[in-house]
């Protein structure tokens, strides 16, 4: 996401260099070239033009310090605009209500479903909530299935009638069900179209009017780029909506919905989808954005990730282990498992800054660690937690249960041995007049 655009910014910026400070005719060329870059990005024009704008006022009116250079000077105003661009503060969704009443809108196949399986998951993990998921597509049999198996795939109830084709009262029946259930978030998963039409609008405004929704959020496939800021300014028309979920970020899009659909509709961007996965799903946080596209990274939300795969207990254990030399292949294995949960490689790397750009013709395969688990999984449980008994007849079995050469079998043993060293050197470490590196201060 973004990788054309960050380049293209990144060029723009270069036409600064060398400059000894910033001036009506120096930055026309920069700007020139930031406002095609928004443009191929898919960026609706008058936003572009109206960014431009306001950059050159801000930089025409900046004193240049003796420290700072032109160029970096243009990036810390870019960021800024960029950031007012989607928002300028995140957004967070309502639930003030018991229940609080979510309902999605938008067209067929922008991912209302899987989405509405996400925000469940993230709901009952993050915040403690007990959500009811409403299969409320009275024209897709198959839209109700998959959240069933959504539903069950992330232990969340769906309240669904599948005979029953009145989507009002289906919607009503949830809520009443919700509350005698105790569920406190209702989230209502409505029925889509390829194309906006006016029975579909009204079905929603109908919904919408019955069960007085405490959020209203639009639904967006990001890589559908101009046409979802359309879309959305249609829906928002009719719906007057509270927020906008882009999905398929991770995919080949130029960004433009990004950019545009704050300015377009004049509602937040309140989370993005990353990935399949059910993690993945992310709030939106206009000033991380910015610095992801301005090529900066995103360390915070790096280190939100982790933490949320870091488990305390566990993490003493492990110390522990590490302290006498015995962390072993079932530690190693569960290691991978957190970072496997974090989300897609490619877009965990890109996060920290100046990764972003090295890789950015790398294909990191999200199966990255696929061998090295089906290595781990051939080993008996002897030879998992004891790696030294594993000699040359236990290497070739393991290589042939695994499917891979006895070469990449030495190399992972190797690795592992080193690493192990490493970690234990690191938690040994002393620390003058403060005892072990990884000991509580006092």
């Amino acid at each position: 996401m973004f990788e054309n655009l960050s380049d293209r910014l990144d060029r723009s910026f270069k036409l600064l260099k060398g400059e000894g400070r910033i001036t009506e005719i120096n930055v026309a060329e920069t700007l020139k070239d930031i406002r095609k870059a928004l443009l191929d990005a898919d960026v609706n024009y008058k936003v572009a033009k109206t960014f431009t704008d306001s950059v050159k006022e801000k930089a025409l009116g900046q004193n240049v310090l003796t420290a700072v250079k032109p160029s970096q000077l243009m990036v810390k105003i870019v960021h800024d605009e960029l950031t007012a661009l989607m928002g300028g503060e995140t957004a967070d969704i309502n639930l003030k209500n018991n229940p609080s009443i979510i309902l999605m809108s938008g067209l067929q196949g922008s991912g209302k479903t899987t989405f509405s399986g996400k925000l469940a998951k993230m709901l009952k993990d993050k915040k403690g909530k007990h959500p009811l998921l409403v299969a409320d597509d009275i024209y897709r049999p198959a839209a109700i299935e998959q959240l069933k198996v959504l539903g069950e795939q992330i232990g969340v109830p769906v309240y669904s009638e599948p005979e029953n084709k009145n989507p009002v009262q289906i919607a009503q029946n949830a809520i009443k069900q919700a509350k005698q259930s105790g569920a406190d978030v209702v989230i209502i998963d409505t029925a889509g179209r390829l194309a906006i039409d006016e029975q579909m609008m009204n079905e929603i405004a109908s919904i919408k009017a019955a069960v007085k929704p405490d959020e209203v959020l639009f639904v967006v496939d990001a890589m559908t780029g101009q046409d979802a800021v359309n879309t959305a300014k249609e829906f928002n028309d009719r719906l007057d909506f509270q927020g906008v979920v882009l999905t398929k970020l991770d995919g080949d899009t130029r960004g433009g919905a990004a950019l545009s659909i704050r300015s377009v509709v004049n509602k937040p961007i309140k989370f993005v989808g990353t990935g399949e996965k059910m993690e993945a799903i992310d709030p939106f946080h206009p000033n991380r954005m910015a610095d992801r596209i301005l090529g900066m990274g995103d360390i915070v939300s790096l280190v939100e990730r982790a933490q949320e795969q870091f488990d305390e207990e566990e993490a003493r254990r492990l110390q522990k282990k590490i302290a006498k030399n015995q962390f072993d292949f079932n530690d190693f294995l569960s290691q991978i498992h957190q970072i496997k949960k974090m989300g897609n490689l490619k877009d965990l790397a890109s996060m920290i800054p100046g990764v972003g750009k090295a890789i950015k013709d790398l294909d990191i395969d999200d199966d990255a660690f696929k061998s090295i688990e089906a290595i781990i999984y051939s080993m008996t449980p002897v030879e998992r937690s004891n790696p030294v008994i594993i000699t040359g007849s236990r290497r070739a079995r393991i290589a042939k249960g695994s499917g891979t050469a006895v070469s990449e079998v030495n190399k992972l043993l190797k690795q592992f041995e080193e690493t192990r060293k490493m970690m234990k050197m690191m938690t040994t470490a002393k620390i003058p007049g403060k005892g072990g590196f990884m000991k509580k201060r006092k």
